[in-house]
């Protein structure tokens, strides 16, 4: 059997086919512009999502047997506020995960309402990016529209009920709304009342891995597949991007470097820090994780190369590089604002340090330790709640670079594995395929299975010294800086 993988990013989606044995068959990516209406905001149009799912769906199962696909699933940007009005239409393009537009609206959800009455009702605070405060926005900017609303949904699930009929979303992406209550995995009625929204206006809550309806037989023939092909939920995008790195049971832990950069901590358990510095939602194994994101990460190295030095050459900008642990130039990576731990969205980068010796390899290098020491951040609160990690798996685009690898082992002191799979989102979101069709027992065994590491980075304790000190210095930088911004 075959099972499909759709994951549906900020640039592009990116489609896979992977076989029962965790083999991929085939992937195709296709693009879809964003647009920045004005600084801060960040808006995609939902229809582009869809007619480049279909041409990506064509492409993919030109070189695949139609008639051995079994089930779709998909990982997905999370946060995005979807709205249809009563005769399924999208009211107004799709508000992103990293617009930060709704600094009014996080400032009442925090300080009005109260930081320990949302981590009771959802265990989180709100966050520029979360949904809620979109909602709220859109109340008071938009009264009309917001009138018009009959449907909510966050960006893969609407890919979905375009594919299936099926009005649903998954618990890890529900998460991600401020709408949820992470704990007891139902919605919030305190947040809904808060946020003027009723609860049937909310897709049906299901696992990950739940079958969630079969593609709809126009779609089915147009695509030359089977009829009953099972829809399966699938994750937000860095649950899916787990389970794609097996980061799943209890104590794993992943590392991501897209264009966020992500902390990502599978529990059993729940389990919620005294600041909510990190994000605490369930995941798409059943249980819970906790994560540390920071909106800028592989793309402040794209920003770097594309926009300043004008090159495509990261490889050969990264090869002169050689003193590690010793840089005097150092970047705060806040090129959107920043999520965790620092919850500011007015928060911007800040190069430090420079001189007139200061040379572009050491530019470069602080922007790779920049963004590493970021994670850092958010790796120094998941070890005050007394949780030992010992070692991460790495993925995302910036983990192909052998050199941000060594430094990530090295500024985290945790022995970093590279799996055989660079494909995350996209792969978890197939195994989770895997899993709802009935070929895996649960999400664990199939991770378990399917998973392969092929490379391990080990921390060099010198090195590992050396960026300690650096780290001291780079975290007096934001304090310093802070009322600076907005």
């Amino acid at each position: 059997m075959l099972f499909i993988g759709i994951d549906l990013g900020t640039s592009a989606v990116k489609l896979l086919a992977m076989d029962s044995r965790g083999k991929i068959v085939h992937v195709v990516s296709q693009e879809y512009p964003i647009c920045f209406p004005r600084p801060g905001w960040a808006e995609q149009s939902p229809e582009d999502w869809y007619a480049q799912t279909l041409k990506g769906l064509k492409k993919l199962l030109e070189k695949c047997d139609r008639s051995q696909v079994a089930g779709i699933s998909f990982g997905g940007q999370m946060h995005g506020l979807v709205v249809l009005d009563s005769r399924d239409q999208v009211i107004r393009p799709a508000i992103l995960w990293n617009d930060g537009r709704t600094g009014k609206e996080t400032e009442y959800l925090n300080h009005t309402v109260g930081r320990d009455k949302l981590s009771q009702y959802t265990a989180n605070i709100a966050f520029a990016g979360f949904t809620a405060p979109k909602l709220l926005w859109m109340k008071e900017n938009e009264p009309d529209l917001f009138a018009k609303i009959a449907k909510i949904m966050l960006p893969k699930d609407y890919l979905a009920y375009r594919l299936s009929g099926a009005f649903c979303t998954d618990y890890s992406d529900a998460s991600g709304t401020l709408l949820l209550d992470v704990q007891h995995r139902c919605w919030s009625r305190e947040m809904l009342e808060i946020c003027s929204v009723r609860e049937e206006q909310l897709p049906r809550l299901c696992e990950s891995y739940e079958v969630t309806g079969v593609l709809k037989k126009e779609i089915a023939h147009e695509l030359g597949l089977p009829q009953g092909v099972k829809v399966i939920a699938g994750a937000g995008d860095n649950a899916a991007a787990a389970v794609g790195t097996g980061t799943v049971g209890d104590g794993r832990c992943n590392i991501s470097l897209g264009t966020s950069g992500t902390v990502f901590i599978s529990s059993k358990n729940f389990r919620v820090d005294r600041y909510n510095a990190l994000h605490s939602f369930d995941h798409a194994d059943g249980a819970y994780h906790l994560m540390g994101c920071m909106l800028s990460a592989a793309s402040c190295n794209k920003w770097w190369m594309d926009e300043i030095l004008k090159t495509r050459d990261y490889s050969g900008e990264q090869q002169r590089i050689r003193r590690l642990g010793e840089n005097p130039v150092f970047f705060l990576p806040y090129l959107m604002g920043e999520r965790s731990p620092h919850n500011n969205p007015d928060a911007r980068a800040v190069f430090f340090g420079m001189s007139m010796d200061t040379t572009r390899e050491e530019m470069t290098q602080a922007v790779l330790e920049g963004v590493s020491f970021g994670l850092r951040d958010s790796m120094e609160v998941v070890r005050e709640l007394g949780i030992r990690i010992q070692r991460a798996t790495l993925c995302g685009g910036g983990a192909k670079s052998p050199l941000w690898r060594r430094i990530i082992a090295n500024i985290m002191n945790l022995k970093v594995d590279i799996i055989e799979s660079e494909e995350g989102p996209g792969y978890g979101a197939a195994i989770l395929a895997a899993v709802g069709c009935g070929e895996y027992a649960d999400v664990e065994e199939a991770a378990g299975r399917l998973v392969k590491i092929v490379d391990t980075i080990v921390p060099e304790p010198e090195l590992v010294d050396r960026y300690e000190a650096q780290y001291r210095k780079f975290r007096r930088i934001y304090p310093a800086v802070k009322e600076l911004y907005g």
